[in-house]
């Protein structure tokens, strides 16, 4: 960042430009600046990619080499086409966009964790193009098709996942969408994208408080654990009974530190009062109107701390320094359940730029460092937004923009 008194370098070292001495020198030294400043790779887009840019735009989008035919038909067009050609090989579905979901259903955040629902769901979203700011909300789900010879969906077990990996089968061919709804028992009120997939469920729904299941979101999809977002100017009314309010005997703790995350988590993970995952009959549970007795759970830590009657949550994020997170202004900030949680969240500034800057590192093979890949970022979040949602788009863009690093 600067500090006043230093202007930016780019990644090969590029200094301050001296203040010109004459207008006409301005502009020399600007252009000048400029063609030696600016990464090779951004300087100019070609119309039509090389056999080389088009060999990198498929490394990186496909993570497999490109045939012989698949680079000429991506030379023979312009680069966001030619980055399509190589989303249609199958292995940008089972491999690049797969490996980008897996983490996100765990709590280890492991890549190495077997294939789900959740992650499915990701994967045909991604393929038909559906709105990514739905993936909080919608009664959506992808299951097999008949002919990938698989077990048909359960909810309570992963038997049709574990025989498409077990078997490798091509998800691009295979995965359809069917509603949560038809196949779950969950209401479709109640439905709200992959938070309430099974897999999603049974990582963090399971025991615990459902609390996992607002902060692992936040990091998946907002890009923020609750450390880096804490606030202790919200009031603490809504903090639920099991926070002690003087831990280890000082209170201090309480109002420097545990305030900060509960007075903000505590209502909106109201949302899920309705949720548990069942470790017997391993499968979601909702409980239209009656709270999970997990929400209850160490009442006597303080007595006098809030009792959840229902799922009505609220947003106090919306002021204060969390409203850096960019809440949509068309959104009312409360609501009741998990699908209003997740509108909510899904349209935010920092949903959008969350995707946008995993799809940057994915595909550039490095997180945005400088001041070029930070215009390029808000360039995508922008084209993102644009496109309808579309993370196809955004691995384009990203796949040009970094075709010659």
């Amino acid at each position: 960042m600067n500090n006043g008194t230093n202007a930016p370098k780019n990644a090969a070292g590029c200094g301050p430009m001296k203040p010109p001495s004459a207008p006409g020198r301005a502009a020399i030294a600007a252009a000048a600046f400029a063609l030696l400043c600016t990464p090779a790779h951004a300087q100019s887009i070609p119309a039509n990619p090389t056999r080389d840019q088009a060999k990198r735009i498929y490394d990186r989008i496909a993570g497999v080499p490109a045939s012989d035919a698949a680079l000429t038909q991506m030379t023979a067009t312009d680069p966001i086409s030619a980055a399509y050609v190589a989303m249609s090989d199958p292995a940008f579905y089972n491999n690049t966009i797969r490996n980008l979901a897996t983490p996100w259903t765990n709590r280890a955040q492991t890549v190495f964790a077997p294939l789900n629902d959740y992650t499915a769901t990701v994967v045909g979203m991604v393929r038909d193009n559906v709105p990514f700011n739905t993936l909080l909300s919608a009664d959506l789900v992808y299951i097999a098709d008949s002919a990938a010879g698989v077990p048909a969906y359960s909810p309570a077990n992963n038997n049709l996942y574990q025989a498409l990996d077990d078997n490798s089968i091509d998800l691009k061919a295979h995965l359809v969408a069917s509603t949560q709804s038809a196949v779950t028992g969950v209401p479709a009120a109640a439905t709200a994208g992959v938070i309430t997939t099974r897999g999603a469920a049974s990582a963090f729904f399971i025991a615990g408080t459902n609390r996992a299941m607002f902060r692992f979101t936040m990091m998946n999809h907002l890009c923020s654990d609750l450390q880096t977002i804490m606030d202790t100017t919200r009031p603490p009314d809504r903090i639920r009974q099991d926070v002690t309010r003087s831990p280890g005997g000082d209170s201090r703790l309480f109002l420097n530190n545990c305030i900060g995350c509960h007075s903000g988590m505590d209502p909106m993970a109201q949302a899920f009062a309705y949720y548990n995952f069942d470790p017997t009959a391993l499968q979601i549970v909702y409980t239209a109107g009656q709270v999970q007795p997990k929400y209850h759970i160490n009442a006597t830590n303080f007595p006098l701390g809030y009792s959840t009657p229902d799922d009505h949550w609220d947003n106090r994020w919306r002021t204060g320094p969390n409203q850096l997170l960019g809440w949509d202004p068309t959104q009312t900030g409360s609501g009741e359940g998990a699908k209003a949680l997740g509108t909510e969240l899904e349209n935010s500034a920092a949903f959008a730029g969350c995707q946008v800057q995993r799809v940057f590192k994915d595909v550039c093979f490095r997180a945005p460092s400088n001041s070029a890949d930070r215009t390029q970022v808000s360039s995508m979040i922008a084209s993102f937004k644009a496109h309808n949602y579309s993370l196809q788009q955004v691995f384009a863009e990203a796949a040009v923009y970094c075709m010659g690093n």
